[in-house]
């Protein structure tokens, strides 16, 4: 048998650790608890659904197994607040932020997948330089060395420790989509109710213009009263301060718009200073002949929500969803912790070509290969090891305590709305009951103050009267408002657990 027959091929060594490779992964195990979703906090039903089934008003939607589009913020049917929607998912620095972090997450699963194949290297050297004249006769010779290899080396994943860790990062990567979900929600509905909140501002700005023109109708009649020597100069004080009181409460509503689009502003990306909202017009209602603002419309048609049964809320909220994901992935980091009380196999391989003539290097006698396993094993690291593993184990016991905490506040937050909603309601009837009677407390005693049968200070307190109440009326308003938006994205928004399922 020749020489060259013994000698084997660099290939030949790549293809035997490539089989070791296969056959480590084929017996391997996975150490570690495989993950199992705890139990957490549910119930058949929302307790402030089975409050308005009482027959108070409130008008229930029928549960609907579709949910909500994703798009919620069109059932409010207002184009401002649709264009702003659009920019708000494509410009908010928020938004950019998480689906950053999301990337981010995608690319350590990346890395961790990497950790199951070999590494595979290659690298070529060449030497030119003269030998000491003292060990060749007194003369220097030169002497030249190229060098070609190519070298593969690989951990088995023989207790799991690789994978688990992959599978710990495929959580992470799923949690990190939920989360930018969660943000993307929570900047969407953030949106919604500053704009609201704007728009009925609009409407205050306009029930102040109306007010201070009552009242500078009023303080003239006191005013030419007093020149007439009808009534004392109190009266025409009185008027006065009330006309500058609710002048200075108009300047501070205006302060808080400019603030409110300045919001708005920032939460679809653009300086104050680059962008503005018009008013809103308002509009006559066809039937009873009044001015309404398209808010106060659109209070009164308030669309239905699908409620829908409490155990679907656990697969429609992106926070619950990361909650969930982490808490797996923490589960996983106990798999990691544990694989590392076991040996650790490394294989590697080389091969190559060593000569002193570049042309002649890639040549039979000039090969040589080399193969073999090496086995480590720790034998004291001062509790390292138990540290790390009595700490995934604490952290998963955190994640999990997270995880159901996350649940509680998202039942708390579908409830509190629920009633906000309900509540409201009922008390926005009063509330529009009492405006209407004011209003015709200051008509009455205008009339009467004309008349000379009362003074001016009872004409104040019913015109105060009256501005009070229709300042509690727009609160509720917007209070109102916001609670639709906060029971459409407590539920999720649209939002299903599996968008982050294939991710």
């Amino acid at each position: 048998m020749s020489n060259t027959s013994k000698i084997m091929h660099p290939n030949t060594a790549l293809k035997a650790l490539c089989a070791i490779s296969l056959f480590s992964l084929m017996t391997g195990c996975m150490v570690g608890p495989d993950y199992k979703k705890p139990d957490s906090a549910t119930a058949p039903s929302y307790k402030e659904l089975d409050g308005m089934q009482s027959g108070d008003g409130w008008k229930l939607a029928q549960p609907n197994e579709a949910g909500l589009n994703t798009k919620w913020w069109l059932i409010y049917k207002d184009p401002v607040l649709n264009q702003l929607m659009e920019k708000v998912n494509v410009d908010n620095q928020n938004i950019i932020a998480a689906d950053a972090q999301y990337r981010q997450a995608t690319a350590l699963l990346t890395q961790a997948r990497a950790a199951l194949f070999p590494t595979l290297t290659a690298n070529g050297s060449g030497n030119r330089g003269t030998l000491n004249g003292n060990s060749n006769g007194g003369f220097s010779t030169i002497d030249q060395t190229f060098n070609a290899n190519i070298g593969a080396s690989w951990v088995p994943d023989i207790w799991g420790q690789v994978r688990r860790n992959v599978e710990a990062s495929g959580d992470n990567a799923q949690a990190s989509a939920a989360q930018l979900d969660a943000v993307r929600l929570s900047t969407q509905a953030t949106l919604a109710q500053t704009y609201f909140q704007l728009r009925i501002a609009d409407m205050q700005i306009k029930m102040y213009e109306d007010t201070i023109k009552a009242y500078e109708r009023s303080l003239q009649i006191s005013t030419n009263q007093y020149n007439a020597g009808i009534v004392t100069q109190l009266d025409v004080a009185q008027a006065s301060t009330l006309l500058e009181s609710t002048i200075a409460l108009a300047i501070d509503v205006q302060l808080a718009r400019a603030q409110l689009e300045h919001a708005i502003a920032v939460l679809v990306g653009q300086t104050p200073s680059t962008f503005s909202l018009q008013a809103q017009e308002r509009t006559i209602d066809p039937v009873t002949g009044l001015v309404v603002s398209p808010v106060s419309r659109l209070v009164a048609e308030l669309p239905d929500v699908p409620v829908g049964v409490p155990s679907t809320l656990l697969e429609r909220r992106p926070d619950i969803a990361a909650a969930e994901r982490q808490m797996a992935a923490a589960n996983a980091k106990i798999g990691v912790a544990t694989a590392a009380f076991f040996p650790t196999l490394t294989i590697s391989a080389s091969g190559g070509y060593q000569g002193v003539d570049l042309p002649g290097l890639l040549s039979m006698p000039l090969r040589y290969w080399s193969i073999g396993p090496a086995l480590a094993q720790p034998l004291f690291d001062g509790g390292l090891r138990i540290g790390a593993y009595q700490q995934a184990g604490a952290a998963y016991d955190q994640n999990v305590a997270q995880y159901r905490q996350t649940v509680l506040a998202a039942f708390q937050n579908v409830e509190d709305n629920l009633v906000a909603l309900r509540l409201l309601q009922k008390e926005s009837k009063s509330q529009a009951s009492a405006v209407k009677h004011a209003q015709d407390a200051v008509r009455i005693s205008m009339n009467q103050y004309k008349e000379g049968v009362i003074t001016y200070l009872d004409v104040a307190t019913s015109q105060a009267s009256e501005l009070a109440n229709e300042r509690t009326l727009m609160s509720l308003l917007n209070r109102q408002i916001a609670a639709h938006v906060g029971l459409i994205t407590a539920l999720g928004g649209g939002w299903d657990v599996k968008q982050i399922a294939d991710k």
